[in-house]
């Protein structure tokens, strides 16, 4: 875990018009103004470095305020906030999942947000309580080699990676939050029970573990595994890149449990003694160019209307994907218990 600082770009019109705006709460429907310049901000972010460090740099660049941000594994940096308690120096987290956000606002570690944040992002992507809001949005996939598979051999469901025939092919990533609050998903979707089985038959497979999506994809692109679980954004770099590279993404068909689809997302922590310029940077963030940043930066799904993702992704109201709240996703430490007794986690 380290300290620093980040940030990348938010319109002139966005930020003449937030000038303007309220932005110290006084109820969850109420924000008024706060004085900018020479202010700093304690950001927690789950969200790697390389992701989220320009954004923030444009905010203190066009803002005046200071941003220190603690990195961190998003269960890691939720965990350190729950242990600090109220004395907390965290006026924002920044996580890589709705679990993790869901696993704070369970524990009343998180403020409510006014309700010009929250509609802002349609409603299945902010909490239903009002505590977190979504960011931007990633599908999880299956990356292939398309030089070892075609589409019409790859497997349409995530159940069936248990299967014989790809023992030794598939990569996934346990540390990986993302992928812990996907599994958190599948026990929603599937219960404990058949989930715990799923893990177990991945382990049994020979599934091969990476520290990351990003190593996953490589390890595709080089040919040492034939697919991996990861979000879809990952790919899109590599691609960036060279167009040629010999893998694809697979969003699974019919409402898998395998293809559900999770935010990045922020919420003002309740030790905040500033939640009006906490909020101020979430609304930042949420701004048009800022949006277009997750898009043409990160590859992400933007999340607020008007804004179109890059790479020609499928709509994500075309996507088939399970029906599940991501509010739901709060039991994180349940998920991990699991994890580790099946053996995906050392």
């Amino acid at each position: 875990m380290q300290l620093k600082r980040i940030a990348r770009a938010a319109s002139c019109a966005l930020m003449l018009a937030t000038a303007a705006l309220p932005l110290a709460a006084q109820n969850a429907n109420e924000i008024v103004p706060v004085p900018l310049s020479g202010e700093t901000l304690t950001v927690y972010s789950g969200r790697t470095e390389s992701l989220i460090a320009p954004i923030l740099e444009q905010f203190t660049a066009e803002t005046g305020v200071q941003v220190e941000v603690r990195y961190g594994n998003t269960a890691e940096m939720a965990a350190v906030i729950l242990e600090e308690g109220d004395n907390s120096p965290a006026d924002v987290f920044i996580a890589q999942d709705a679990g993790a956000l869901g696993a704070l606002a369970q524990e009343n570690r998180l403020s409510p947000l006014p309700s010009d944040i929250l509609e802002r992002v349609p409603a299945a992507y902010r909490s239903d309580d009002g505590l977190w809001v979504g960011l931007s949005g990633r599908a999880r996939v299956f990356v292939y080699n398309t030089e070892a598979l075609s589409e019409e051999e790859l497997p349409t469901s995530i159940l069936d990676l248990t299967d014989p025939q790809w023992a030794g092919r598939v990569g996934w990533a346990p540390t990986n939050a993302s992928f812990q609050s996907h599994v958190t998903g599948l026990r929603l979707l599937l219960g404990d029970d058949a989930t715990r089985e799923w893990l177990e038959g991945m382990v049994a497979n020979g599934t091969i573990p990476y520290d990351n999506n990003r190593a996953i994809v490589q390890a595709v692109i080089d040919g040492e595994i034939d697919l991996g679980l990861v979000n879809h954004y990952y790919l899109y770099g590599f691609l960036a890149d060279d167009p040629d590279v010999p893998a694809a993404n697979y969003y699974l068909p019919g409402g898998d449990p395998g293809a559900l689809i999770n935010v990045a997302g922020a919420g003002v922590v309740n030790t905040s003694d500033q939640p009006g310029l906490a909020q101020r940077l979430i609304l930042y963030l949420l701004g048009q160019n800022a949006q277009t940043y997750f898009a043409e930066n990160t590859y992400e799904y933007p999340l607020v209307p008007g804004v179109e993702p890059s790479f020609q992704l499928i709509p994500l109201d075309e996507l088939e994907v399970p029906d599940l709240d991501l509010s739901d996703l709060s039991d994180l430490q349940t998920t991990l218990d699991m994890l580790s007794e099946t053996g995906a986690l050392p």
